[in-house]
């Protein structure tokens, strides 16, 4: 069944640092501020850099609809001390893909106005492909750059006010405010996108900073959240966004989830273990360090019970993890009806795949990057059952792509020609009179089938021409679906 909604998808890694012995986690309070950073090889880092920056490439070339990125400070777990270094490399290196920030954390940044022309400049140069997150940050965040934690929710709006002035304002004016002041507020460089990019707002289980997104009509991106726990979240945007005068969609709602594909099931639950490659350690630290006072000031009934009593990523079992949807593994038939699952239940319009994690090898990766960009994505898009079969990458696998092309070929092939011969113009219309016809033709008009192809159907939408057959109420719009993206593969 096509599903009523269109959704996004992201890829993500957090480009975790992995060149030390996680069992030295343990003579340290915590992971973060405390684990000392005589334990950094920047040569290593050097490769693992240019490593994660090769598979963003291969991720755009694959067909997801963007790169998720993020930043953390004095974090082993992930190296991105600086999203905007990231995002304007992704900017240069990358030529179709949205670049997702979740996100910059306001409430640490002393210049704002500075943030707001380093944004702008990744706007300019990816030419309007910026996505811009802002995000409060966590209590680790504010302390590692001697933030008052109590000042976390001010700093942030305040920032946020000023970035949205600074782009859409017309300069010179003044910024008197609490905590930022500037004399002359006046940007030369402005984002291409207008008024400004597009901004999400990501979070686990803050319950004002939903309220806060909704008010603000910001997508809100639950970043791994339990099922139930985001659903709550989901709710009280809903009701926010009723009280603001306006209907939650799928657009407002986004999910990050953990999941990685293999050839084969065994290998694919083998590395998906990555996934809690701290064995730990990364909720290992003083709660008050977690939630300084002052960081939370919103109670809301409901959202702070559950989350009380929701168990932490990394304290549950591996099965336990898989079986609450919280990590999906598997091969591309076995993922698949996973995330259609999960993206249903929360009706998300925006998905974000962590598909990297711990030791996770690069050939792993990019083999990971392609079985969902090629295998899964195509379908999840379109909402067609999974065609099953062997994804082994093996030439007798090889063949059966071929063939499957060739047949892709042969369907349309048959609707050119009935459609001549019915005197009907259009590959639509030819395509509609082959179906109901149910012909079958041979192979000696595939040339005549890609100039018709290339003429009609390359440079227009597919999403187009599908109402086309669905209207007619047609049995075989999933095969004829497919076979347009098979086709286009293979090309």
């Amino acid at each position: 069944m096509t599903k009523p909604f269109d959704t996004s998808y992201y890829y993500f890694t957090e480009q975790p640092y992995t060149g030390y012995d996680p069992r030295v986690q343990d003579d340290y309070p915590a992971l973060r501020l405390t684990l000392p950073n005589s334990l950094f090889d920047a040569q290593l880092a050097s490769d693992l850099y240019n490593r994660y920056h090769e598979e963003y490439q291969v991720a755009d070339d694959c067909g997801f609809d963007g790169i998720m990125i993020n930043e953390h400070h004095t974090a082993p777990f992930c190296m991105q001390a600086s999203i905007t270094i990231t995002g304007a490399i992704l900017a240069k290196t990358t030529n179709r893909v949205k670049i997702l920030m979740l996100g910059a954390p306001l409430p640490i940044v002393e210049n704002p106005l500075r943030l707001a022309e380093e944004l702008a400049m990744i706007d300019c140069i990816s030419r309007g492909r910026l996505i811009s997150g802002f995000v409060r940050g966590g209590g680790v965040e504010t302390l590692a750059n001697n933030v008052n934690p109590a000042y976390n929710r001010e700093r942030f709006e305040e920032a946020h006010d000023l970035l949205i002035a600074a782009w859409t304002r017309p300069g010179p004016f003044r910024w008197e405010g609490k905590h930022f002041e500037y004399r002359v507020v006046n940007p030369w460089v402005l984002p291409l996108q207008k008024p400004h990019p597009q901004i999400m707002v990501p979070g686990t289980a803050s319950p004002e900073t939903v309220v806060w997104a909704a008010k603000h009509r910001y997508p809100y991106v639950v970043l791994g959240s339990s099922l139930e726990q985001t659903e709550e979240l989901v709710d009280l945007y809903r009701d926010t966004a009723t009280e603001a005068g306006y209907v939650m969609g799928p657009e407002h709602i986004g999910y990050l989830i953990r999941v990685f594909v293999a050839d084969t099931e065994s290998k694919a639950q083998e590395l998906g273990h990555n996934f809690f490659w701290q064995n730990g350690a990364l909720g290992k630290q003083p709660r008050e360090w977690m939630a300084p006072p002052g960081y939370a000031t919103v109670d809301v009934a409901g959202i702070r019970k559950l989350r009380a009593v929701s168990k932490p990523f990394d304290n549950q079992a591996y099965q336990e993890a898989q079986a609450n949807y919280q990590v999906v593994v598997g091969t591309p038939d076995q993922v698949l009806e996973k995330l259609r699952y999960v993206r249903d239940r929360l009706a998300v319009g925006h998905m974000c795949m962590w598909a990297q994690d711990g030791y996770i090898g690069h050939d792993d990766t990019v083999r990971c990057i392609e079985l969902l960009g090629n295998e899964v994505l195509p379908i999840l898009a379109t909402g067609d059952p999974l065609v099953r079969g062997s994804v082994e990458p093996t030439a007798a696998r090889q063949d059966a792509d071929d063939a499957d092309a060739d047949a892709g070929c042969l369907l349309f092939t048959e609707c050119v020609r009935l459609g001549r011969r019915l005197n009907v113009r259009g590959i639509e219309e030819a395509a509609l009179g082959a179906v109901r016809y149910r012909r079958t033709a041979g192979g000696e008009h595939r040339a005549e089938l890609e100039r018709d192809l290339a003429a009609y159907w390359v440079d227009r939408d597919w999403q187009e021409r599908e109402p086309v057959f669905r209207n007619a109420g047609l049995d075989l719009v999933p095969q004829l679906r497919r076979t347009w993206h098979r086709w286009r593969r293979h090309r």
